[in-house]
Formats: C-alpha cells, structure tokens, sequence
C-alpha cells in the first residue's frame, strides 16, 4: 500500500510550553495529506495507559462509539499498555505494522514514546494526543486546560484552611515526572498557593501510581511531624488515596484537606465522608468526542481548522491544533450538580450503605 508521506517541521524549544493561545486554527503538518487505505476501510487505533483508571471505563466506550457514529466504515482497535512504556511502544510498532490510518495516543510517557510516534508519521500515520501532549510530529491535541486545574485546586486548598491559611504548611504531592500534564497542574497550583502557604514538601509521584504517593507521604510525616502539615496538594484522586492510607497509618486526626482530580467513584465517595476535600471534575463526553472527531477528519485526510480553537506548543512541535477544554471543581456540596447530574454516577453507585449516613448528612439521599 502507497501512502503519502510528509514530514513534519520539528521545531527543538528550550522546555514544555502548554500555553494556548486562542486563535482561528489551520491545520497539523500534513492535515491535508490523505491517508486512507485504498479501497479498504479506514482504520483507527487508540492507545491507553491503563484498563483500570477513567481512561478506560469511560472514555473509551465513548471513543469508540462516536468514531462508529461519525465514519460506519471505520474500523476501531483500543489497546491497553498497563503503565508499561515498553508495552505501548510494542502496541504502536504493531499500529504501525498493520498500517491503521489515525491514532489516539494516550502516553504513558510523553518523551519515550517520541521515537514510535517519528515512526508513525514516517509511515503516513496521524496522531491525535489524547490528554497528554506527547512528543513528536503529532497533528491534534484534546485536553483540558492544566493550568485551570491547578488553579481550582489551589483555591479550593485555601477555602478549605480558611482564614489561617496565611504560612500554613502543606505538602505537594504532584504527579510523574514525565507527564508534562504534571508541571501544568503544579503551575497553576503554585500561581494561587505561593505566598499564601508555606510548601513543607514537594514530590514528584513516579508513574502516578498510589503506593508511591503513599511513600512520599510517609516520607513528609516522618520530616515534618504529624502535626505539622496542615494541607495536602494531591494531583489526583488516585494518589489521594495513598496520602490518605498514609496519613491514617500515622493516626494523624483529624485528616487536613486533600485535593483531587478526575471525580473518580471512591474519592467521591471520600468527599461525603469527609477524607477528601475536593476532586476536579473532567467532562469525559466531549474530550472523548473530540478525539473521535479529529481522528475521523485526519483518516479522511481533512483538516482540523474547523474543529481546533487553540493552538500548543510541544518540546518538539509548534502550533499543534488543539482543543482545551474547561474542568469543574467539585466538594461534597456540588455532587448533585456536577457528576450526578452529568450521568457520571448515580445516588445509588455513590451511596452504598457504608456511606449511608454520610450521604443523607450530605443531602445525597433526602
């Protein structure tokens, strides 16, 4: 099979920059470039991190359905790496192999996967960078606006000390290293929190993983002392709950305000008992449906002008067409309004009877 191949113009930038800046977009290297399969069915894979987090129990049911809704022709393959950078450079290398047309990336890790995505383009294969800015010659990006995440975080961590937070100390527990998502959410954490709040302890969480959010707590209590820490900044629910089994094996009671993101089931369920104090809601629906969107645009060998309102700029890339989208602060007081409301959960999944007291003390269940 011939496919057309350009090449993109890589631009080497000093660092990461997730700045986006409002403008009527134009397209990706190559958006033009057609890349369907010759008289055969389109073909589209998508790349996960992981079979356990939001990724897949939500957005990949979505994915799947609106790329079926949008091009019947279409043929959809979703794979998932379990964390392993080395399983999702074999999964693209097999992409590659089998010659899909357009892939949804979700990177385990950003600067790894550069090499298999180079191979990508060479081989006439577009990528959409699904929440993650992956580096390489990519063609569109989905996300939500990191430093707006951050931000909700940082200010619910203040409303949450109150009126003391004025030198209180907390301790940051920010996600990978090799996510560039991580530095957006810890910038926009830090543009509220600095001199606000004292950070006692900063750590980067290898591979987002929970039990090593849970070191670095043990760590920080073992540091500081367990009354000295007064918040916690945690970049999502999932190292929420290793800060949490952390500061419960220290007795520390009763438990500092904790931050979150991604509105999973059980840190919505530690927000009515009280262990959580906030998560960021990300609306799914369209993420998903915009990936979906691009993708079928791409393998049709369309632009993406009509569909990007920004553009980002990658380690590796500039002017990458993007569409960033607005996440949501939720407390135990917003459940109804936000992930009830939205379809995400119901009363029900929420208030199992462990949190039944809970949750008609939180106005879930009257």
């Amino acid at each position: 099979m011939q496919r057309t191949r350009r090449r993109a113009t890589v631009a080497a930038l000093a660092g990461l920059c997730l700045v986006a800046v409002p403008v009527a977009c134009g397209e990706a290297p190559g958006a033009h470039a057609p890349v369907g399969t010759s008289g055969g069915p389109l073909r589209i894979g998508v790349l996960l991190p992981d079979n356990t987090s939001r990724f897949y129990h939500f957005d990949k049911p979505m994915i799947e359905k609106r790329i079926h809704q949008l091009c019947r022709e279409c043929r959809v393959e979703t794979v998932s790496a379990q964390h392993e950078v080395a399983t999702q450079q074999e999964q693209m290398d097999a992409m590659i192999t089998k010659e899909v047309n357009v892939l949804i990336l979700d990177a385990v890790d950003t600067k790894s996967l550069r090499e298999p995505v180079e191979s990508a383009h060479r081989a006439g294969i577009r990528i959409v960078a699904y929440d993650r800015l992956v580096e390489g010659p990519i063609s569109g990006y989905v996300s939500f606006d990191g430093a707006q995440v951050g931000r909700l975080q940082g200010e619910a961590l203040l409303t949450a000390l109150g009126a003391r937070a004025h030198g209180d100390r907390i301790v940051m527990m920010n996600g990978a290293a090799t996510d560039p998502n991580s530095a957006w959410f810890k910038r926009g954490a830090l543009s509220v929190l600095q001199g606000r709040v004292r950070i006692a302890k900063s750590y980067n969480t290898a591979g987002w993983r929970p039990e090593s959010a849970n070191s670095n707590m043990a760590a920080a209590i073992s540091a500081l002392g367990p009354q000295q820490i007064d918040g916690v900044y945690s970049a999502n629910d999932g190292l929420a709950a290793g800060i949490i089994a952390a500061l419960k094996a220290a007795k520390i009671s009763p438990l500092p305000p904790i931050t979150g993101q991604d509105a999973e089931l059980p840190a919505i369920q530690r927000l009515v008992s009280g262990e959580q104090y906030m998560t960021v809601q990300k609306p799914f629906a369209p993420e998903a449906d915009t990936a979906a969107t691009m993708a079928v645009a791409l393998a049709r060998g369309r632009s993406l002008g009509g569909i990007a309102t920004h553009r980002v700029n990658s380690p590796t890339t500039r002017g990458i067409p993007a569409v960033l989208l607005t996440p949501v602060a939720v407390t135990v007081h917003d459940i109804k309004d936000t992930v009830v409301k939205d379809g995400m959960y119901t009363v029900a999944q929420i208030c199992t009877p462990k949190y039944a007291a809970a949750c008609a003390k939180a106005g879930l269940t009257t």
